[in-house]
């Protein structure tokens, strides 16, 4: 769970970095990469939802 708390906050970071790239310079290639990693994070959050309540339990 750790791990996955781990990664999580790298693809934040990564996605908050590409995401600010596009936005303030226009940079197409930082927009793309901020896409796949939306998605990316998107997987994680849902494992991280699938592991929180088997701990839960």
């Amino acid at each position: 769970m750790k791990n996955l708390v781990e990664k999580l906050n790298q693809n934040f970071a990564d996605f908050a970095k590409d995401a600010a790239a596009q936005v303030e310079n226009g940079n197409k290639a930082a927009g793309q990469r901020a896409r796949k990693i939306s998605l990316e994070i998107e997987k994680a959050l849902k494992d991280f939802r699938k592991k929180s309540i088997d701990a839960s339990k």
